[in-house]
């Protein structure tokens, strides 16, 4: 079993070790693009040539499907990639945890990139499926371009921005890029001295997509599996190895050893 993961750069992560944990003889594929980050402030037709490149250098390598492991490429391109690689390769996109953060009935914010809040396309999902319940859109400026470099003092620099725009009776948060599921932990300390200790419940999407492209393959999970699976890794299409910023982060190194299908010695 071969799933490929791609992105602009390392937010692809949080998606690849959530697949990894839940399957670990899968072979894994992570395509990104450092030659052509950040995706986000590309035009919408630039960032799909971008999108497609990656894919495609994706596809060649044959894997059983792939996820688009990235909030903008999903709003802008993934009509185009599954025109590309469907039906031979089920691609699989990701999005916003809005409805099962608005589905508690509490007090919603959605931190994301500042070109996705406010967005037809957020606006659209908050419309859909949080009709009636608070809402508070949170954009988190320079967030994700920390979580890149993995330099911890501009993420806490961002988090604390961005907290402090985030409502204190706050009972849930979407985590809406998925460069932020990385630093987790630095968000909820935040937040914490925000809510005064509340207990709020945080939603991502790394697991849902692992486990959807796992369902379209018609596998399942089985995270009990010997630890077998390999690793390859692209960068805008050259064969390479995870960047060094990625071992800042617990989800890179879990990968880091299955590099070149060699498992991880865990």
């Amino acid at each position: 079993m071969k799933i490929a993961l791609m992105d602009s750069g390392i937010g692809l992560l949080a998606a690849a070790a959530a697949t990894r944990r839940l399957r670990p003889d899968a072979d894994l594929l992570l395509s990104s693009d450092p030659d052509g980050m950040p995706w986000g402030p590309r035009t919408p037709a630039d960032l799909t040539g971008r999108a497609r490149a990656v894919a495609r250098a994706a596809a060649a390598l044959r894997p059983e499907a792939l996820i688009v492991a990235c909030n903008t490429a999903s709003v802008h391109s993934l009509e185009t990639l599954r025109g590309d690689l469907e039906p031979g390769i089920p691609v699989i996109g990701t999005v916003p945890a809005i409805k099962p953060a608005a589905a508690a009935g509490g007090r919603v914010a959605i931190w994301a990139t500042p070109a996705t809040t406010g967005s037809p396309y957020q606006r659209g999902l908050i419309r859909d499926f949080a009709a009636g319940v608070p809402v508070t859109e949170v954009p988190c400026p320079g967030l994700a371009d920390a979580v890149e470099a993995c330099d911890e003092a501009a993420v806490v620099r961002a988090v604390a921005a961005a907290a402090a725009l985030t409502p204190a009776d706050v009972t849930d948060v979407v985590l809406g890029c998925t460069h932020y599921e990385l630093v987790a932990e630095p968000i909820r300390a935040a937040l914490a001295a925000r809510t005064g200790g509340a207990a709020l419940r945080y939603h991502g999407s790394a697991e849902a997509v692992a486990v959807q492209a796992l369902r379209r393959i018609g596998a399942e999970p089985a995270p009990g599996l010997p630890r077998t699976g390999g690793l390859t890794v692209l960068h805008s299409g050259r064969t390479s190895t995870l960047p060094r910023a990625a071992l800042g982060y617990a989800e890179g190194r879990l990968l880091a050893g299955h590099e070149h299908g060699v498992p991880a010695a865990l």
